[in-house]
């Protein structure tokens, strides 16, 4: 897992030379993707029979960036390196302060209402499963006109349709309660968990500064990615549901 770096968010300005942030892209992902299995092995969490690894490959596809370059490079089209700067920050803090607020109520509500984890898990399966399979099957349907115009500089984006749901899925607030009720009273690994989230969250901020280069140099490659993770959310998805339904006891799993 993974450490954030708040003081990255307050040096680096809208205004950096493009070299410079051109260098500092490459290394900041490359450090987070190294970073994260040694952190994920440390925590020793598992939920809903996967492991430490896996854990963290769920919250990348859930929160990653991956899946926001896309939508955030429409909703800029035509606006200035300030706004999009402004526009990626406040909702970097937005999804951090849902985020923060779902691991605290989560797991409250789940002792509060009785709620199963194995229950939760199989609700979040479901989700990813619908989700994932949508998404695989919308790269065989014809694309969509191309909007003209450029996009309405509306910091108001920030919060919605950004921050939620595009960068907090509701699966990701799904996988985040699971792993921090299954933590409850483990302070460590509640930090573990925080710094994944944080790093992911930097990860998700960093890409939306470049999205519109790195969807020039990038963008049929990254289609290809998009496939091949849309299957794997399925695949996923796929487990958290029989893992779930074989945790109730509806069946016993054997593999």
């Amino acid at each position: 897992m993974k450490i954030s770096a708040p003081s990255l968010i307050a040096t680096q300005s809208p205004t950096a030379p493009r070299s410079n942030r051109r260098r500092t892209l490459p290394l900041i992902i490359a450090a987070a993707l190294l970073a994260a299995p040694s952190i994920a092995q440390a925590a020793g969490t598992d939920a809903a029979g996967l492991n430490p690894q896996k854990i963290f490959t769920l919250l990348f596809l859930m929160l990653g960036p991956l899946k926001i370059l896309g939508p955030f490079s429409a909703m800029t089209r035509g606006a200035d390196a300030k706004f999009r700067f402004r526009l990626a920050t406040r909702a970097i803090l937005f999804a951090a302060v849902g985020l923060a607020i779902a691991s605290v109520v989560g797991p409250n509500m789940l002792q509060n209402f009785d709620i199963p984890i194995p229950v939760l898990a199989l609700t979040g399966g479901l989700v990813l499963f619908l989700v994932a399979l949508q998404t695989v099957l919308q790269q065989f349907e014809p694309p969509a006109p191309r909007p003209t115009g450029t996009a309405p500089q509306n910091l108001s984006m920030a919060i919605n349709p950004l921050a939620f749901p595009t960068i907090v899925t509701p699966y990701g607030i799904a996988a985040i309660i699971i792993f921090t009720t299954l933590a409850q009273g483990d302070t460590e690994k509640k930090l573990v968990i925080a710094g994944v989230v944080g790093a992911i969250l930097l990860m998700d901020w960093v890409a939306m500064l470049f999205a519109h280069t790195v969807l020039k140099y990038l963008g049929t490659v990254l289609q290809i990615v998009a496939v091949v993770l849309g299957i794997n959310q399925v695949a996923l998805g796929l487990m958290l549901i029989l893992n779930s339904l074989s945790a109730i006891g509806v069946f016993t799993m054997r593999m």
